[in-house]
């Protein structure tokens, strides 16, 4: 048997890893779609909020993270759609907002610690069983929710006025999209970090787009892109002693750079290009 499988906290990590794999680009694909990505990384820092919060008060750190991505989700899709804001801006102000409260919480609550840490870097160390069960029950969910509303959240991706012309409750399934982000964010902390999360909903994707022909086969395509990522960023972590978290995102843009080498060479050959080889 393989060293890594030897243990069990590698075992909960592969498996957290997996989930995670699954979830980012199961919901990245339709905030790609709609140049709405940096949506992550607000939600990320606004998750950084939270974490800073339960820390500080000796709290659950995740269910804080959870709540507080949300808060911050449902704040960014109504600033944008009642149009108080452009998308950008309405990142911007909540991204700098909830950095700047986590900042003060982190210097009340006396620095930083290993706890912090972890969620900031990511650490498979910190994976638990409830982790676990917590994500698991998340991927159900979002697994449900994209294939009962598939067709509308693509509309809304490739145009949202037309989708709201057509019919589609496109407020209701724009706030869902961007809580689900948020807790997907929220709960994928541990495996890969605050600073680096945000790639696993972008990255896959975008190899998705690249050699997939339709949409329903990007999605699966960034899947497996993001379940091969983590799995594989994880075993290179743990042989070679190094962050997870990184190793994670640095063998997703190996994989996006041999899908770009990979449609060059195709185009060079004159053969048909799928989805996104134009």
């Amino acid at each position: 048997m393989p060293a890594i499988l030897q243990y069990e906290f590698m075992l909960r990590a592969l498996a957290g890893g997996t989930l995670v794999g699954v979830l980012g680009p199961m919901l990245g694909m339709f905030i790609v779609l709609r140049r709405f990505s940096l949506i992550a990384d607000t939600l990320a820092h606004v998750a950084l909020m939270g974490v800073a919060i339960g820390l500080a008060t000796k709290t659950f750190p995740s269910a804080a993270a959870v709540a507080s991505a949300s808060l911050g989700a449902i704040l960014v899709e109504q600033l944008r759609s009642r149009g108080r804001l452009p998308g950008d801006v309405a990142m911007a102000v909540v991204l700098y907002g909830s950095l700047a409260f986590a900042v003060v919480v982190i210097g009340i609550a006396r620095g930083f610690n290993v706890d912090l840490f972890s969620f900031l870097f990511g650490s498979i160390l910190s994976v638990s069983p409830l982790d676990l069960w917590l994500l698991a029950g998340l991927t159900v969910a979002v697994a449900l929710f994209v294939a009962v509303f598939f067709v509308d959240l693509a509309q809304i991706a490739l145009d949202d006025d037309l989708a709201r012309v057509s019919g589609v409750r496109t407020g209701l399934l724009n706030l869902a999209l961007a809580v689900l982000t948020g807790a997907t964010i929220s709960l994928s902390m541990r495996v890969v970090g605050v600073l680096l999360v945000g790639a696993m909903l972008v990255i896959p994707v975008l190899v998705g787009l690249r050699l997939a022909r339709g949409l329903r086969a990007a999605v699966g395509t960034a899947i497996v892109v993001g379940v091969v990522s983590v799995l594989s960023g994880l075993a290179f972590a743990f042989y070679s002693d190094v962050s997870a978290g990184g190793a994670i995102v640095l063998t997703a843009l190996a994989i996006l750079a041999l899908s770009h080498a990979w449609v060059a060479l195709r185009r060079r050959d004159g053969a048909f290009l799928p989805f996104g080889g134009r």
